[in-house]
């Protein structure tokens, strides 16, 4: 919204910085930072009235875990309302409202949001430890892998490359045309990330912490395939209007280190299914908008390897009988063998950290 000051520019030449992405990614940023630590307070003491606490398991399901997390009982979830409010606000005042690409990606995270609500509202109302079915989540995330690539075959911002996979890494015949496979693909990068990030937020400030790493990440990505001259460049692939996802990207950054303002250990709130599935679908429909699914595997080095160990488990118990961590995600083994809670979060930040670096460092590896 205020990047149309821009267009006063020539009543006001100060006005002329609205103009610029790298001024209103800052901005947007800075904006959702200051809500979320305005809005959380409001927040948190809403959700504890209305009684949404965090419910545990049954000790049953997880054993000696229960023991350690006994204290997070009650501490109110659905805190993903906050994230959602404070991108959204955010977004809306900085961004280019004319552009396609800014809205599929604000609609794919309020819709995953919905989604998520419905499961902790499940969870935590209806006292349904395991929320809504599995299968439901799925096909609502491929759902929205339909449509995303509706919106962009028939769209203007693809010039008709929709169905190309671009592989980080190679200068020449870096490109795989995809064909009819790219819907499945696409529901792939969108359920393989929204649930990623899901299995991840199981300690205080550990999803969010990962994720800001990865949106910084993937704000460079989309500033860069946005700027023709740097694009091509670095031999990434040109989107029209993708630099205002840069703008997204950095609100989503300013909301993510509001969040973990009160999400850090001890933690005052959790996100849920709220904020995880909606946070890390969008970060798979912005990696689709800016071809960088691939670079997405490696800068979410955290969530794929926590995604990645609890199918581990699952198939070694079912095949063997018998479990290779000591519990799953990653981030409960740790747990189970001695590590702090606080040393597992910090530890995962790291490695986050240092995947997302890899990833960038891919644009010099072309």
């Amino acid at each position: 919204m205020l990047f149309y000051l821009y267009y006063l520019s020539s009543h006001w030449s100060p006005l002329n910085v609205f103009r610029y992405e790298t001024f209103r990614a800052m901005a947007a940023a800075l904006t959702a930072l200051l809500l979320s630590l305005a809005l959380g307070p409001n927040t948190i003491t809403l959700l504890t009235r209305l009684k949404l606490g965090q419910p545990l398991r049954q000790k049953s399901e997880v054993r000696e875990l229960a023991d350690l997390h006994s204290g997070k009982k009650g501490t109110p979830t659905m805190g993903g309302v906050l994230i959602m409010a404070t991108v959204t606000i955010s977004s809306l005042l900085w961004c280019d409202l004319a552009n396609r690409l800014f809205w599929l990606v604000l609609g794919s995270m309020l819709y995953l949001g919905f989604i998520g609500f419905a499961d902790d509202y499940e969870k935590v109302a209806r006292k349904n430890s395991k929320g809504i079915r599995g299968w439901h989540k799925l096909a609502a995330q491929a759902l929205l892998a339909i449509f995303v690539f509706a919106y962009l075959s028939y769209g203007e911002s693809y010039d008709g490359e929709w169905n190309r996979l671009y592989i980080p890494f190679l200068k020449t015949a870096a490109v795989i045309n995809m064909g009819l496979l790219t819907v499945g693909f696409f529901a792939l990068v969108i359920m393989g990330t929204s649930n990623a990030v899901n299995l991840t937020d199981g300690l205080d400030g550990l999803a969010i912490g990962c994720f800001i790493a990865v949106a910084m990440t993937y704000a460079v990505f989309c500033y860069l395939a946005g700027n023709v001259r740097l694009a091509t460049y670095l031999y990434l692939p040109f989107v029209s209007g993708s630099g205002e996802l840069a703008v997204f990207c950095s609100a989503l950054v300013g909301s993510g280190l509001g969040f973990l303002w009160f999400n850090c250990h001890p933690a005052r709130v959790f996100m849920g299914d709220t904020g995880s599935l909606a946070l890390g679908g969008v970060l798979g429909v912005i990696a689709i908008c800016v071809h960088q699914e691939l670079a997405l595997v490696i800068a979410g080095g955290v969530f794929v390897i926590e995604a990645g160990s609890v199918m581990l488990q699952v198939a070694s118990f079912k095949l063997t009988g018998k479990r290779i961590f000591a519990m799953s995600p990653l981030h409960h083994h740790f747990e189970l063998k001695g590590w702090d809670e606080t040393t597992v979060t910090v530890r995962f930040w790291i490695m986050s950290l240092i995947a997302s670096l890899a990833a960038l460092a891919t644009l010099k590896l072309r």
